[in-house]
């Protein structure tokens, strides 16, 4: 039996529908919506800024009711209060993604063994408000940290104490939420298969047009072993997950994405002809102009079937990190996929279907199962993992759609090889998650080297072989490597 080491929590978030109001209410909670629309839009300009950089979100409220009390729009200071501390979580999360995004330009600034000094000091100036000071990190992070502005103001957040929950039937129950007025609550039902308890969000659909209610819900914990099984992880189009096991999960999620992809553009194609001649009878026919424009250019049915196929497509991501732990605590390893891809040339129709990969999804989907199972998942650089021999650990070899072919004429299966090079890399100490893309190129083609120099060969014969490919060729590393060799 494994040995424990702790326990975590297993939080989700649940949306339950308001199913009735009266009137006074409804007109009450938008009323009030829109009132903490302006307190919460002035907490961003104020708190939003360097100046306030790592505020404790406790103090925040002190800060915001100097300039701005909640007398001067009629509301209840808890209301108030809880909106200031709801925005300043929200600033302390932005800022914990400027901290990386920052992180990873000092690795690029400073990159190599011979500045690991200087990177780590810079680390520890970065963690604390002594960045201040340095204008090299003082400006980095102005220029990734954009200073927050809100135009929300269709929601509101309730703490414990702000409201009080009633059951009424089975799946129904009763809240008495707290009103602009002293001891005046506001009554509304819900329809929801659980006490709604803690922090709630109180907001306004206006895509659904109804009032929803957001909450997190404890599902109780998982044991953490001390001991994990490490798995990598390759992310892909085709299937949402491949592991280093040689599992596939999620293998309908390249033909769902495609299909929702080319109908779009195929109605777009459509509604731009549409568009066209609906500017061209403006003039000549207004009628049949205003026809046009009313019957056939609205959004409305669109949005209802795009909001379906993003729901398809999410569904099909959580069943593949659910297949992929399938309840087992895992140490994984996965790409660091947050960067565009650059200069790479690819066709319109490619690039149409990779804008719907949805690999913001696939990072949260994994992170919210690794929380669930008692797993870490760490993400690792992506340069060339599915370029890289799994075998060898060189760049000998070519990829070729689902296959990755060895110098050695043996054929692999390309996601599986990649999910192998991932799992490697994770542990090792020469490629970290932030080095760039040459960088790594410079250790792979170092490491292609030694492994040739074993056969009594050179890289320029790799490349007369056809084993590795004629592009590393033009790199500054090769000719090094070639001259010293």
């Amino acid at each position: 039996m494994s040995k424990k080491v702790g326990v975590t929590k297993k939080i989700s978030t649940q949306v339950i529908p308001v199913i009735g109001m009266s009137e006074s209410v409804e007109a009450e909670l938008l009323s009030t919506m829109k009132k903490l629309g302006i307190v919460r839009s002035e907490s961003y300009n104020k708190l939003g800024s360097v100046n306030h950089w790592k505020l404790d979100w406790k103090k925040a409220y002190p800060e915001v009711r100097s300039f701005r009390t909640p007398e001067s729009l009629g509301l209840p200071s808890k209301l108030m209060e809880w909106t200031v501390s709801d925005v300043a979580k929200a600033i302390t999360a932005s800022q914990a993604g400027c901290t990386e995004a920052v992180i990873k330009k000092v690795y690029k600034r400073f990159s190599g063994k011979d500045n690991q000094k200087t990177r780590k000091e810079l680390f520890k100036q970065l963690k604390t408000l002594a960045f201040l000071d340095n204008p090299l990190l003082h400006r980095l992070v102005r220029k990734e940290f954009q200073r927050g502005h809100s135009w929300v103001k269709n929601q509101i957040v309730y703490q414990q104490g702000g409201y009080s929950c009633k059951r009424l039937s089975r799946n129904t129950y009763q809240l008495e939420l707290a009103g602009l007025k002293r001891g005046k609550r506001n009554r509304i039902l819900v329809r929801s298969n659980r006490k709604i308890k803690g922090q709630i969000r109180l907001i306004y659909n206006q895509l659904l047009q109804r009032f929803e209610i957001h909450f997190s819900v404890d599902h109780g914990t998982v044991e953490i072993p001390a001991n994990r099984r490490t798995v990598g992880v390759d992310k892909g189009y085709t299937e949402a997950f491949y592991d280093s096991d040689g599992q596939a999960h999620g293998k309908n999620l390249g033909k769902v994405a495609t299909k929702k992809s080319d109908r779009i553009c195929a109605k777009n194609r459509n509604k731009g002809k549409l568009w066209a001649l609906h500017r061209k009878l403006e003039k000549i026919d207004p009628a049949k102009s205003a026809r046009i424009l009313e019957n056939n250019l609205t959004r409305k049915t669109e949005n209802r079937r795009y909001r379906k196929n993003q729901s398809e497509l999410t569904a099909i991501i959580g069943a593949a990190s659910q297949s992929l732990f399938n309840g087992e605590s895992l140490k994984v390893f996965a790409e660091d996929l947050t960067q565009p891809i650059r200069n790479k040339r690819q066709s319109k129709a490619m690039s149409r279907k990779l804008n719907s990969w949805m690999k913001g999804v696939m990072r949260d989907s994994l992170q919210k199962w690794a929380n669930w199972t008692g797993s870490v998942v760490t993400e690792v650089q992506p340069s060339y993992t599915s370029q890289v021999d799994s075998v060898t650990g060189t760049l000998l070899g070519k990829r070729s759609g689902d296959t990755f072919t060895r110098f050695d004429g043996v054929v692999l299966q390309a996601d599986h090889n990649a999910a192998k090079n991932i799992l490697a890399r994770g542990t090792d100490k020469e490629i970290s998650r932030y080095m760039n893309k040459t960088e790594v190129q410079t250790v792979l083609l170092r490491r292609t080297a030694r492994f040739l120099k074993g056969m009594g060969l050179s890289l320029a014969d790799a490349v007369d072989l056809g084993w590795l490919d004629s592009k590393h060729s033009r790199t500054r590393a090769f000719k090094e490597l070639l001259t010293g060799m």
